[in-house]
């Protein structure tokens, strides 16, 4: 919120962040900016200096209601800051398939977003949700756990949609 009060009143406000990652953007395969669940000038910021977006759907009623104002959002910022943004893919997040609602919801968005939804799963898992609150990371809390084998999965999937195959170090540790 601090950022976004120190950034209300500047010019070209939208594009601060793009200013910056444009300078480093040359040196990685890819920079990943992950936002909270808002739609205020940092997400803005970071759908205009973006080349992708993966959109995080949770497997609950209310976040269909969420993802169209999100796609909107999407939309806007495609025709008025940045043409070049596309859709990398909808993940489906906090699955958890004991439960009807996630399974519903999965089909929901499956059925209408087809090709756009990614095969890769992130299931509801303990370990996920413990890992910010030791400070780490999933791979430094427990990369056995379900969770970090998911993001795996998931890092996978978008290097093989983006015809790259390198292993991280953290494939090999774990042999997935």
């Amino acid at each position: 919120m601090g950022a976004e009060v120190e950034m209300i009143n500047l010019p070209n406000r939208e594009k601060m962040m793009k200013k910056v990652i444009d300078k480093v953007k040359k040196d990685y395969d890819f920079i990943i900016i992950d936002c909270s669940p808002s739609l205020g000038l940092i997400t803005i910021n970071a759908l205009t200096a973006s080349d992708a977006v993966i959109i995080p759907v949770q497997c609950e009623y209310f976040a269909l209601e969420g993802l169209g104002k999100l796609l909107n959002t999407i939309k806007i910022v495609q025709t008025r800051l940045n043409p070049q943004l596309d859709i990398e893919g909808i993940l489906l997040t906090m699955y958890d398939n004991r439960l009807n609602l996630s399974k519903q919801v999965a089909e929901e968005v499956k059925t209408h977003f087809q090709q756009m939804v990614f095969n890769t799963l992130i299931s509801r898992n303990t370990k996920l949700g413990e890992a910010p609150s030791f400070g780490q990371t999933i791979m430094i809390h427990d990369i056995g756990s379900t969770g970090a084998i998911n993001y795996l999965n998931l890092a996978r999937e978008i290097l093989q949609k983006n015809n790259m195959t390198r292993l991280s170090t953290a494939e090999k540790q774990i042999d997935i």
